[in-house]
């Protein structure tokens, strides 16, 4: 019995000493492991105001991009729209004329059935004046004939009413799809736009106020290069005014702008009618070289084409280049350049 217990007191514990002061900052090592792989006790990346303004400028030309599909989109709901308003003008005439045509088949049909009940050779004989009855005759003839041209007439309409009516339904198709594609952009510009925002909230006031003024416009003095043609020189004389009035996506004047917007008000103030996207003005005109530049020509920027200013001679234009920042002159270098166009 004593040397029983005398085997249990020399009994090594297999949890302490030096192999299981290892075993322990080895736990406490994994422990500390997993707790900075799974989030906690980890510090975010500090991200540097570089970083910040390199995001915030994606994500500008990522929303311009999307306001320029926005603006295209618009444009196909608004002609969807009034195409179908024009459809449901044509059914309303064309249910007039319907109406109109159904009363005087119906007055015909109260005469014949008045005179209905009586033989043509009894009327003759009956009446006291043959050649007054001959022509009355004549003139029933002269009835019966139109009513079949208005029987014909009233089959036409009604044809072309259902023709109408079907196309009316397909256009109101279309326009909830171009709806639904206008609200798709729209949404899309929005979560850039407040993406950039509370990126832009990272920055401090000194750091928000150099990125915000970072492309200060220019004196607004008229440029030395002269534009090639009277409505160029008018295209740019506008844009000059429009210095300093805001970017508002959307927008095309006269109180704020956004980039195709400007430049489309600019050309329709010289009498030019220009498309309302940038990569549709982009094909409106002639194509031109960059070395080509004159006064007045459409300058475009970013491989989609999402960006759109006025050339006005020395290497710069005017443009509208994102919310928060005004109508400005800028540097044609600013941006990746995609190509030139001079308005017809």
């Amino acid at each position: 019995m004593a040397a029983h217990r005398k085997h249990r007191k020399t009994r090594r514990n297999p949890f302490s000493g030096p192999a299981a002061r290892t075993a322990g900052s080895l736990a406490l090592a994994g422990a500390a492991t997993a707790t900075a792989f799974n989030g906690t006790g980890h510090a975010e990346p500090t991200v540097t105001p570089a970083q910040i303004k390199a995001r915030v400028d994606r994500l500008y030309e990522e929303a311009e991009a999307a306001t320029e599909s926005y603006n295209g989109a618009r444009e196909r709901t608004e002609a969807a729209r009034e195409s179908l308003d024009r459809l449901r003008e044509e059914a309303a005439r064309r249910t007039d004329r319907l109406n109109t045509t159904r009363n005087a088949l119906g007055s015909i049909a109260t005469a014949q059935y008045r005179a209905a009940g009586m033989d043509p050779g009894l009327r003759l004989a009956l009446t006291s004046d043959p050649d007054e009855y001959l022509e009355r005759a004549s003139l029933a003839q002269r009835t019966v004939e139109r009513q079949a041209a208005n029987v014909a007439e009233a089959q036409r309409e009604l044809a072309e009413i259902d023709r109408v009516r079907a196309e009316a339904g397909q256009r109101t198709a279309e326009l909830k799809a171009r709806q639904a594609e206008l609200n798709r952009h729209k949404d899309t510009v929005r979560r850039k736009l407040s993406d950039a925002e509370r990126l832009l909230g990272k920055l401090t006031a000194a750091e928000r106020a150099a990125y915000d003024g970072g492309a200060a416009p220019q004196p607004a003095a008229l440029p030395a290069a002269t534009a090639p043609t009277v409505r160029a020189a008018r295209a740019v004389a506008y844009a000059h005014g429009a210095l300093g009035k805001p970017y508002v996506w959307g927008a095309t004047g006269p109180g704020s702008y956004d980039c195709s917007g400007l430049t489309q008000a600019a050309w329709r103030a010289a009498g030019v009618s220009l498309p309302r996207t940038s990569y549709a003005q982009i094909s409106a005109g002639q194509r031109i070289s960059r070395s080509d530049l004159a006064p007045g020509d459409l300058v475009f920027f970013y491989s989609g084409v999402s960006h759109v200013g006025l050339y006005i001679g020395d290497g710069r234009m005017i443009h509208a280049p994102r919310p928060g920042a005004d109508v400005r002159i800028a540097p044609i270098d600013q941006m990746p350049f995609a190509g030139a166009a001079r308005p017809a």
